[in-house]
């Protein structure tokens, strides 16, 4: 890959970014329970929903689909064994997200202390059934799911290949989608034990969400043999039209929390809306490959894995901090969320960089190796 070509992931690094920004913003616009702050009017809720759109046009999908677009870039420059690559895999993801499991199902004590559902939690980690939905599915925190299925995703990266071969399949997103909205609705309409759903959800998940590796792994195979000037501007303004497309698509899904403070159900066009918007905003920055690009984006960049594992550890101090003081039923939701978001993305940014700085903590954002390959690295030269 050629030294221009490398220059212009800069493109790349600022999605990672906007993603970041996107995320953290979708989990600041919320009440102290995650919904549209139902005990406020509809006139209130305005504003805090208005920004929760926002956050969705990068929001966690988002990241799957620039993983896998790395994934794809990994496997055509190495060509590692199936093996090989997925034992990479395994100690870039699993590792940290073993580490913030057990951090976070003890964490929440703090807030859910504050709040008054400690017993709750403590009857959680009582239960190896729990534990064994906090390493799989990763319960033990709202935003831990996206490891366990990233890396699940990972293992079909032979299939996603072909998104490469023949860039076509990038459009089976379309289908695989569809079919796990169907499986879902069904899924979730018939009597079974809760636990098992929860586990029967996440498999079809996993598959409907190979269709954004098919995706990727076709837009990686385009930007590799190159996409002129011209053609990318047009890409950059038909990604700006899908994606305020998609966003139209969305407004009855944010008109009912609105009117009843509850997130609904996504279905018909605003399901795809949401779930197709992370296609469209990388179209948008691929679009974007041959514009000026400060290097400041990669800075930045290299911090969003931790960013993501990190910010809700922020906002729960927030929420502690706020409901202790007795100001939360008197402050207006949409300046709790301002205050929220303000005060959130700077310091899960100061946190995410100061735990990177510190070598025992590093590779508990993915920016170090873990103290034990130190150690096998030190043991090797004295040998």
């Amino acid at each position: 890959m050629s030294q221009a070509a490398k220059s212009r992931l800069v493109w790349f690094d600022a999605n990672r970014v906007f993603a970041a920004l996107g995320v953290v913003l979708i989990h600041s616009s919320t009440d102290f329970s995650g919904q549209p702050f139902a005990s406020a009017t509809s006139g209130e809720r305005v504003f805090p929903v208005f920004l929760r759109s926002i956050g969705e046009f990068s929001g966690s999908e988002m990241f799957f689909l620039f993983s896998l677009f790395l994934m794809a870039m990994r496997v055509d420059k190495y060509m590692p064994k199936y093996g090989t690559a997925i034992h990479q895999q395994a100690q870039r993801l699993l590792i940290p997200f073993a580490f913030w499991v057990i951090f976070y199902a003890f964490f929440r004590l703090l807030k859910a202390s504050a709040f008054g559902y400690s017993p709750y939690i403590w009857e959680q980690l009582g239960h190896w059934q729990s534990w064994v939905g906090y390493f799989v599915l990763g319960k033990s925190q709202y935003h831990m799911h996206f490891l366990p299925t990233l890396f699940a995703l990972f293992l079909f990266y032979p299939v996603m290949r072909l998104g490469t071969r023949f860039p076509i399949l990038g459009l089976a997103v379309f289908a695989t989608l569809g079919a796990m909205n169907s499986v879902h609705a069904y899924l979730w309409s018939i009597d079974i034990d809760p636990v098992l759903r929860d586990y029967l959800v996440r498999g079809v998940k996993i598959w409907g969400y190979v269709g954004y590796g098919l995706a990727a792994f076709a837009l990686f195979g385009l930007w590799k043999d190159g996409i002129p000037r011209g053609e990318s501007r047009l890409i950059r303004r038909g990604g700006i039209y899908f994606a305020v497309m998609a966003y139209l698509a969305t407004i009855p899904f944010y008109g009912h929390a609105i009117e009843t403070g509850q997130w609904g159900v996504r279905t018909g066009w605003d399901f795809y809306g949401h779930f197709l918007m992370p296609l469209f905003m990388f179209s948008l920055f691929i679009g974007g490959q041959y514009l000026v690009w400060s290097p400041t984006w990669s800075k930045l960049a290299q911090f969003t894995f931790g960013v993501y594992l990190v910010h809700p550890l922020v906002i729960d101090l927030f929420d502690v901090a706020l409901f202790k003081s007795g100001m939360s039923g008197a402050i207006e939701p949409w300046v709790i969320v301002i205050m929220r978001y303000i005060l959130v993305l700077p310091g899960s940014l100061l946190l995410a960089v100061g735990i990177s700085r510190v070598k025992l903590l590093a590779w508990t954002v993915g920016l170090g190796p873990t103290p034990w390959s130190q150690k096998n690295k030190s043991a090797k030269a004295g040998t």
